[in-house]
């Protein structure tokens, strides 16, 4: 029988069979056949399920794979079938934290097999360093390719967003002709109209610097590439791109873990930055920021953007000292916890109090968010935190 041949009563009875994993003392007394047997196979490979002769021996029968790439290809092959793209990449991740398929990643049939998403990218870039030459090829088009679906989806908002901020502030009293801001203009001259002539004498001009001219901002995105970091990392890559490609903006980008690489050169391409990355190992956090700082050139036209957790491995007291050291030369000083859409992971809530208390409070940001925190930095007006915070 089909799903849609089924009332609403046998409907939430499969439903829960599905769920249950078809032990005997699920209480469903549920059958399954065709289509739903092997969803239920799938699933049972993955998640378990309890065997009466392995309580009989004290012990629970547990989900399993088997140990070949070629086996989990097709379980994968299979979940792409049964279920859509969002829950197949959350299987794929139980999967590689459940049963340690992580090194299976390192096979080309694997990686060919799986849903790509941002978390898969975090996985591989963590396995990077061991990673055989003869998988590397297929990892960067795995890795390519959810970059590619990122920067279409974030790129054209943050540049129209970012343009927009840089044009206000970029304001002049005494605009030249193309750059008066005509909606502006005519709005605040409404009161000198002159009904005989119908139209308005504009005494005061409004209009703005054009950010495009020259650079205008310059731009310091500084990531944590702890393991806690991974899709932080991988956004904020794709981000320092978009960034970089804009001409008014000044970027640089740069990674620390207890050490600090600074990967601007990279910039025009985020998989290269990506694998410049390493994820994983201790933090110090004083120590980036000091590198970051040293970079600063212009205080009252920089941002300066911390990704991190801020579990800090380095000196708390001289961390602090150079955030409010940057606050008090003119930076725009911004720290989120996360760049990504799961919100906040663990994080020091000592530390973010005590960046909060230098008028720098942290909080964990998603992608579609970020262009609007980046325009209110550039703008120097308060940031647009979530509520949830």
């Amino acid at each position: 029988m089909t799903t849609e041949a089924m009332d609403p009563a046998q409907e939430r009875l499969r439903r829960w069979r599905l769920v249950l994993g078809g032990e005997t003392a699920d209480g469903t007394g549920c059958a399954l056949g065709g289509r739903d047997a092997a969803m239920d196979g799938a699933l049972t490979a993955l998640y378990g399920k309890g065997d009466r002769q392995g309580k009989q021996s004290g012990r629970e029968r547990s989900a399993g794979l088997g140990a070949s790439a070629p086996s989990v290809a097709r379980w994968l092959g299979d979940i792409r079938t049964y279920f859509p793209s969002s829950v197949v990449q959350v299987m794929q991740r139980d999967a590689i934290d459940r049963l340690g398929l992580a090194t299976l990643l390192l096979e080309p049939e694997m990686l060919e097999a799986v849903e790509a998403d941002v978390h898969l990218v975090g996985t591989l870039l963590s396995l990077n360093k061991a990673m055989p030459e003869t998988t590397k090829e297929t990892a960067r088009a795995v890795v390519r390719k959810v970059v590619d679906d990122l920067e279409k989806r974030l790129a054209t908002r943050t540049r129209a967003t970012l343009t927009g901020a840089l044009d206000r502030s970029a304001r002049v009293s005494r605009p030249r002709h193309h750059d008066i801001d005509w909606n502006r203009t005519i709005a605040a001259n409404l009161k000198h109209y002159l009904p005989e002539y119908r139209t308005i004498v504009p005494e005061r001009l409004i209009g703005y610097g054009r950010a495009s001219q020259s650079v205008k901002k310059e731009v310091v995105l500084c990531i944590d590439q702890s393991g806690s970091m991974a899709a932080s990392v991988v956004y904020a890559s794709v981000f320092g791109a978009v960034l970089a490609s804009m001409r008014s903006i000044d970027t640089r980008l740069v990674v620390f873990d207890t050490a600090v690489v600074d990967l601007t050169d990279q910039l025009d391409d985020p998989v290269d930055v990506l694998f410049g990355t390493q994820l994983g190992g201790g933090t110090d956090i004083n120590r980036a920021l000091a590198y970051c700082q040293s970079q600063i050139t212009r205080p009252a036209e920089t941002v300066v953007v911390l990704i991190s957790d801020l579990y800090e491995g380095g000196i708390r007291d001289e961390m602090l000292k150079r955030v409010a050291a940057m606050k008090a030369s003119g930076v725009q000083f911004v720290a989120l916890l996360a760049l990504s859409d799961e919100g906040a992971p663990a994080y020091d809530r000592e530390h973010a109090a005590a960046l909060a208390a230098l008028g720098a409070p942290a909080f964990a940001c998603t992608p579609d968010l970020f262009p609007e925190v980046m325009a209110a930095a550039i703008e120097k007006r308060p940031i647009p935190i979530p509520d949830t915070v």
